[in-house]
């Protein structure tokens, strides 16, 4: 049986007396892609930035590989092997492409040849190597966040609305090595999204968020069906 990497019980967390997250539980197996969906305002967010550690928990139990790491700050959950995507991007706007990819060293000693295989899953990454990250595109933006995580070799990443702001062919690109990646070194996913196709492109299965909480969870039949994923994100 696949072992668990990821695993949150009765998770809460909020901002400042306003609670969000109601009691969360969650376990995602190495070598999954997981998605977490719902109408906006649910929490979803919340939770990614629980997970990474930018939000503190103030209630339950979160392990990574059977450690326990609830207590740990967000740079040292990423250094236990988290990377973290969050939505909007958050590219360093004035450093050039070379220079944002080069800060995800922080996370680990990057893996021999990791650099030839970002330009190789990204080569408009390659063509703009020498570019201030600021004047990219939307979906070039979020190439550049996804492959500067990536050069740390994390054991999981976390994605917060990948599809936002990004013309849809970026979409079914990013998708596609996402899921490449996860085939062909087991890289963990787990992702927040609205886009239906992004959803079921990249998905093994699908935890679905309401009013804090995960109310239900879809399997990979049930996201075969696309009327099934539709109902499912206006919950």
């Amino acid at each position: 049986m696949t072992e668990t990497l990821l695993k949150a019980a009765r998770l809460e967390a909020g901002y400042d007396t306003k609670p969000v997250l109601q009691g969360i539980d969650i376990e995602v197996k190495h070598g999954e892609i997981v998605a977490v969906i719902g109408r906006n305002g649910v929490g979803k967010s919340t939770l990614m930035k629980s997970l990474i550690g930018l939000l503190p928990c103030d209630q339950g139990e979160l392990h990574l590989a059977g450690e326990a790491i609830a207590h740990l700050p967000a740079h040292r959950r990423a250094r236990r092997g988290i990377g973290y995507v969050p939505q909007g991007r958050e590219v360093f706007p004035r450093m050039t492409v070379i220079e944002n990819l080069r800060t995800g060293e922080s996370l680990g000693a990057p893996a021999p040849g990791v650099y030839e295989r970002m330009f190789e899953f990204f080569p408009i990454l390659k063509e703009r190597r020498n570019q201030r990250a600021g004047t990219l595109s939307g979906g070039q933006q979020q190439q550049l966040a996804i492959a500067r995580v990536l050069i740390g070799s994390p054991q999981l990443v976390l994605l917060d609305e990948p599809s936002e702001g990004i013309q849809p062919s970026i979409v079914q690109e990013i998708a596609r090595i996402m899921v490449r990646l996860n085939r062909e070194s087991g890289l963990t996913v787990v992702f927040v999204e609205q886009n239906i196709d992004m959803i079921r492109a990249m998905a093994h299965r699908c935890y679905v968020m309401d009013k804090g909480r995960i109310v239900t969870e879809l399997s990979a039949e049930m996201l075969a069906d696309r009327d099934t994923v539709r109902r499912y994100l206006s919950v």
